[in-house]
């Protein structure tokens, strides 16, 4: 498992909390996109995706985790892509994502306990603290980086989300059979 966890948490912390998880959580922009924003002169924007993440995010479902995202943007984009990856629940154009979180919980009945949150900036930070499970890319700001739980290698919009997707069924003990099973043995 990729990982460069804080000084107060080790592997195994982050592993057994990752072997809870029941809902995965993500931030959008600088999580699955590398954070940046195009703008066309007509006001519109572009994002860019990471597919080997698309796969990540599939595969939790294939295992029962529930996947939803919460983002303070609001993007047709965003909709789109979360339709594609079947993404459960999408909340967008979120200024407290506590309250979002809090949502959340009601609609599905999981426990915070049992969920993750991918972040990378500020405003994930107090649903970062709510959930069992923080986690971070590696280019995440510092106060981010230092209050997840486990940190990918990868960059956002680089491969994050695959690394802890992969994480999870890692902890989960089920990445194996999802990989016997992709190459057909």
């Amino acid at each position: 498992m990729a990982q460069k966890p804080s000084a107060a948490q080790g592997p195994a912390d982050a592993t057994e909390r990752a072997s809870r998880i029941k809902l995965m959580i993500f931030d959008v922009d600088g999580v699955f996109t590398d954070g940046s924003l195009f703008f066309t002169a007509e006001g519109d924007t572009m994002k860019s995706f990471n597919s080997l993440d698309g796969y990540g995010v599939k595969a939790l479902a294939s295992i029962g985790v529930q996947t939803a995202i919460i983002t303070g943007r609001q993007s047709g984009i965003v909709t789109a892509r979360v339709r594609e990856l079947a993404i459960t629940h999408l909340f967008q154009g979120v200024e407290d994502k506590t309250v979002a979180l809090a949502e959340l919980l009601q609609k599905t009945g999981v426990a915070a306990s049992e969920c993750g949150y991918m972040g990378d900036d500020w405003p994930d930070l107090p649903v970062m603290r709510l959930c069992g499970f923080a986690a971070a890319p590696a280019n995440a700001h510092p106060e981010v980086i230092r209050r997840a739980h486990w940190v990918a290698e990868a960059r956002g919009g680089h491969g994050a989300v695959r690394e802890v997707c992969d994480a999870i069924l890692r902890a989960q003990n089920r990445y194996d059979d999802l990989l016997a099973t992709a190459i057909g043995g």
